[in-house]
């Protein structure tokens, strides 16, 4: 999806916005719950954010923490002016005082529900499902 946007605000601008990738397993707060022995692939981000304006790209925001460890690895890496977050798909149910900048669609959800995003470059269409929680 970042890669998207930056081609659309490329389109707009005419320049290309650098891109970086986050790994955010470690700044989770809930590493223990997922797995004895977590791996991480590790962050790509070829450009130092110091000074600079970024945008956090996620497919959904749900509670809020997976943009909070996000944050934590920006901070890790320098201090940008400003960081702002676009979320394809806002579900609420926030857990955290975090809120995106830019939303594609609201889409109110019962707590067990659960959103799956698919991209085309990832798998092979794109679309947004509704998982139905299991009664």
């Amino acid at each position: 999806m970042a890669h998207r946007l930056s081609a659309i605000v490329e389109g707009f601008e005419g320049k290309r916005l650098p891109i970086g990738e986050l790994d955010i397993t470690f700044y989770r707060d809930d590493l223990t719950r997922i797995s004895p022995h977590p791996q991480s692939s590790g962050s790509k981000v070829p450009f130092s954010v110091n000074g600079m304006c970024l945008v956090m790209v996620d497919d959904v925001i749900f509670t809020g923490r997976t943009a909070r460890a996000a944050m934590d690895a920006i901070m890790d890496l320098g201090r940008p002016d400003s960081i702002k977050l676009a979320v394809l798909v806002d579900r609420g149910h926030r857990e955290l005082p975090i809120r995106a900048d830019y939303v594609g669609k609201n889409v109110p959800t019962a707590k067990a529900e659960r959103i799956h995003v698919r991209v085309a470059e990832v798998d092979g269409s794109d679309g947004v499902d509704l998982i139905r929680a299991q009664s």
